[in-house]
């Protein structure tokens, strides 16, 4: 066992003891910070739900936020009650640099864009060691340049990013490499190293900023917390926190620096004329370093925001390190001696041993470096997230009252949500909210690390200050009662199945749990979303936004409603996999024999309705062109396909398993019921006639689209002309490219084009976009099913692979070879250069940027560049799990070639 592993060990025995003292709370403090909270739901209190204006970037320096905090690189406790993150100056900025900027979803071309430049370089599961890099320009920032260029740009226009300003030339920036190291769960080490690339001598400020995140201003019962200058005999200074709940902290700040104090509250009369409570307010030293104002800071050394001021000369090509240290000890003698520096090499090489334990496997240098990214990027992705919906709705005793039209607006019908937690974002500055589905394949990762804290994000999505009463999962919080697709089970499962493989443990009193909660949800489903009573499934724009002919959540411009191949086939996976969890559970408690049974059922229903079998009026799939479609439904009772060749095609294949003969022999009430229903329902086996067929080793499979429909999708998929990418399978068929699908009705014409960058349509709003990249999470559900179905049919079933070459591969093989090429896009090709980069010349040639990686959102369908949300290290994060499965692929395989002849087992997990 690695000691982090051993660390985690410890948070896992002082959490299953109730009585215990949490004397092991490694994960007490945390990268909790969002990067931005300004622009969000929570902080919104408009009358018209217009978050982005109603408080936008240039007011987060001065207004106090109501439920969170922001800042770079930052910590916090689990509660977010004392906050610490670096701000910096350059002596050329308008402002300081407290927090990441960028483009809200009105201003950029394409939505929301982050404007700067940051890497997750390193971290560990308990947050015992973290390192983080920003790029901090020496001129001034082009804060108004980039806003007015990209309203400038249409959507058909590239993004104008911060490199394409000029503001990096000649190097003109510093790296600030920022590190923390735990040497106990409550005693931190924070390391700030400083380079200036370029060639001159500049002086940067550098102002590790402690605050409290503000209670007291919407609620006169809290007892407001403070933060004290500490006099000190020793050539350090000290910054004391005092707090009614978390106790007592200080923050030792190498060297006699500087200390600044004011309160982290709002600014009134600078924001709306009317007077300050305090003199010091939140944008206190903002305007002591950059306008000069020494009446802006209390000179009592006092308040709720502290910071300790550096202003460093910093050579060309010199580095500068500034180290503090945030401790429950109020009397270390020697914060700074050379135990300091021992704890951070050891916490590094510990991060080392346990990233080495996690993939042991024969990868390359460059997999390594890119894996330890994503992992890190998913952990530093970590944000307290709270927001109550009642006290949202009807504001605060201390504050006026909201409009009265939020009563009816957004999120009303969610009162009982009440989230306090620390949650996985998809990306803390363009999604600092969690998402249902996001968060399904965010857990995957974050299993092979810290399964518990994976279970846990699961497990809190079900619960009843999550889940709606009615049994439906919380969206986003956007519009919470949007439909994400149905994941959840699969994720619960795949997760139990990790934590086993990996770890030796097979929790299931976690499947139990989320399963009886699940039940609720599935049954919403089939109540809400089954228009006609007929098993097949209208969910909405079910996270695929911007992929059909219409807003598959709006009201239809020619009436009715769509009955889509997603929405259906999403239902038949989730029967799988609620019947995969309810087998798993009868093997310790028969009683869910029954409730497999009823699922197994379910899912025969639901893939002959798609099929419609001797009902051809309703069936999606298309016999001439060997695909499913959507069908739209006219009031009148005419029915359409809607013959897009997109993702949601291909969600059938995900609805897949496997029934093992060991199982069902083990499971006699299962198997018997099965069995009669194969006899006595032959109007439903034959669209899984594999369920008398056994395959490799007896088993049964479960699948909407068996062999000949696999086939004819498999022949699409993998056409290099059609879906197949070289970097991963496209959402929309490049067919559409040339053949554009069009669809006409009173005069207005839709229309679906292949767009392998950006989207071109702003009918979605934002950056959404699945008309042609490529994205990760249905990727990764591809090569899942393909191995299921491999695992059935063996490996004398074969297909061609690119379509066309001659090359006939096992469906393990294509699933392998699918995954190389999704790793590639961040990986050097022949040239030394990364697809993910594209033509940014900065990244692919100069050896301080090369070797960054950024986790897009989704990627270019034909050059595999990085598009959308920069840091989504959330979904694209699966890139990790990717790699440590090649790797083992590739140690028990004897070739990694295209064609492979030489024949690998299947992986377990």
């Amino acid at each position: 066992m690695t000691r982090e592993e051993a660390r985690l060990q410890q948070v896992r025995d002082s959490l299953r003891d109730s009585s215990a003292s949490r004397t092991a709370h490694w994960q007490r403090w945390g990268p909790y910070l969002s990067e931005r909270q300004w622009g969000t739901v929570r902080e919104d209190y408009s009358a018209t739900g217009e978050a982005w204006d109603y408080f936008p970037h240039d007011r987060a320096r001065s207004r106090a936020y109501r439920w969170g905090e922001d800042g770079i690189a930052g910590i916090s406790d689990n509660h977010q009650r004392l906050c610490f993150a670096i701000a910096l100056w350059n002596g050329e900025d308008a402002i300081l640099k407290e927090r990441m900027f960028g483009l809200t979803g009105n201003q950029g071309n394409h939505g929301e864009d982050v404007k700067e430049y940051y890497f997750y370089l390193d971290n560990t599961p308990t947050h015992s060691y973290m390192k983080c890099l920003y790029k901090y320009p020496q001129q001034a920032f082009p804060y108004q340049q980039l806003v007015e260029e990209n309203q400038r740009r249409s959507r058909q226009d590239l993004e104008y990013e911060l490199l394409d300003t000029g503001i990096f030339a000649g190097d003109r920036y510093f790296d600030v490499f920022i590190e923390y190291a735990k040497n106990s769960p409550e005693d931190i080490l924070i390391q700030v190293s400083i380079i200036n690339r370029g060639a001159e001598a500049k002086t940067l400020h550098l102002l590790p900023t402690l605050w409290f995140r503000n209670t007291w201003s919407w609620d006169s019962h809290q007892e407001q917390p403070i933060l004290k200058a500490v006099k000190s005999e020793s050539d350090f200074s000290i910054i004391e926190a005092i707090h009614p709940t978390l106790g007592d902290r200080w923050l030792y700040c190498d060297g006699e620096t500087e200390l600044l104090f004011t309160n982290n509250e709002t600014n009134f009369e600078k924001l709306f004329g009317t007077s300050n409570v305090s003199p010091y307010v939140k944008d206190g030293i903002n305007d002591y370093i950059v306008e000069g104002r020494k009446a802006a800071v209390n000179p009592n050394r006092i308040g709720t925001k502290s910071a300790a001021h550096y202003a460093l000369l910093i050579g060309a090509g010199e580095t500068k390190t500034v180290r503090l240290r945030l401790s429950d000890s109020p009397s270390l003698i020697q914060p700074f001696d050379t135990q300091f520096d021992e704890i951070l090499q050891t916490r590094l090489s510990e991060a080392d041993e346990f990233y080495h334990r996690i993939c042991p496997f024969s990868i390359s240098e460059d997999e390594r470096n890119v894996q330890r990214q994503a992992f890190a990027g998913m952990l530093w992705s970590k944000q307290y997230y709270y927001y109550v919906v009642h006290e949202w709705l009807k504001g605060d005793p201390q504050n006026p009252s909201p409009p009265a039209e939020r009563r009816h607006g957004r999120n009303r019908e969610w009162i009982h949500l009440f989230n306090d937690d620390i949650l996985s974002m998809p990306d803390k500055w363009e999604y600092p909210w969690f998402a249902a589905w996001d968060l399904a394949f965010h857990v995957i990762p974050l299993a092979a690390i810290d399964p518990d804290f994976a279970k846990r994000q699961l497990s809190r999505l079900t619960r009843e200050w999550y889940m709606h009463p009615n049994g439906q999962l919380p969206a986003y919080e956007w519009a919470f009662s949007d439909v994400n697709p149905p994941v959840h089970a699969w994720a619960t499962m795949r997760v139990y199945q990790i934590e086993r493989k990996m770890y030796g443990r097979a929790d299931t009193n976690f499947l139990e749990r989320v399963f009886q909660k699940l039940l609720l949800n599935f049954t919403w489903w089939v109540n809400r979303k089954d228009a006609e009573g007929n098993n097949v499934f209208q969910g909405g724009f079910l996270g695929l936004d911007n992929i059909g002919v219409f807003d598959r959540s709006a009201e239809l411009p020619t009436g009715g409603h769509i009955n889509q191949a997603d929405g259906t086939s999403w239902m038949g996976m989730y029967c799988l996999n609620m019947l995969a969890i309810a087998l798993e559970l009868a093997k310790v408690d028969s009683t869910y024999e029954d409730i497999a049974s009823k699922f197994f059922e379910h899912f025969l229903y639901i893939a002959d309705a798609i099929d419609g079998i001797g009902k051809t009026e309703i069936s999606l799939w298309d016999e001439v062109d060997g695909f499913y479609y959507d069908a739209l439904h006219l009031p009148n009772g005419d029915r359409l396909p809607l013959k897009v060749r997109s993702m949601v095609g291909l969600i059938p294949l995900f609805a897949v398993q496997t029934l093992e003969p060991e199982m069902l022999q083990r499971l006699p009430g299962f198997k018997r019921r099965m069995e009669w229903f194969i006899r006595n329902r032959p109007d439903l086996r034959q669209n899984v006639a594999c369920m008398e067929s056994p395959g490799v080793g007896a088993r049964r499979l479960l699948a909407i689209a068996y062999r000949e429909k696999l086939q004819r999708i498999l022949k699409r998929i993998l056409d290099e002309s059609e879906f197949l990418s070289p970097y991963g399978i496209r959402a929309v068929s490049k067919f559409h490219e040339s053949h554009p699908y069009v669809f006409e009705t009173n005069g207005y014409q839709y229309r679906v084009d292949y767009e392998p960058a950006e989207s071109s349509t702003s009918m979605f709003g934002g950056n959404s976009n699945w008309r042609g990249p490529v994205w990760f999470p249905v990727n990764y559900l591809i090569i899942e099913s393909l191995q299921k179905f491999h695992h059935y049919f063996g490996d004398d079933f074969k297909v061609e692979c690119p379509t066309g070459s001659g090359c006939m591969m096992t469906l393990w093989e294509v699933a392998f070879e699918l995954s190389q090429r999704l790793v590639q896009i961040f990986l050097e090709d022949s040239s030394h250069k990364r697809p993910v980069y594209g033509g940014i010349e900065k990244f692919q040639t100069d050896p301080h940027w090369h070797d960054l990686i950024l986790f897009h959102e989704y990627f270019h369908g034909d050059i595999g560049a990085g598009i959308g949300a920069s840091h989504q290290t959330g979904w694209t994060g699966l890139v990790a799990k990717l790699i440590q499965q090649c790797g083992e692929y590739s140690d028990r395989s004897t070739s990694n070639s295209k064609c492979p002849e030489a024949q690998a087992q299947p992986l377990t997990v």
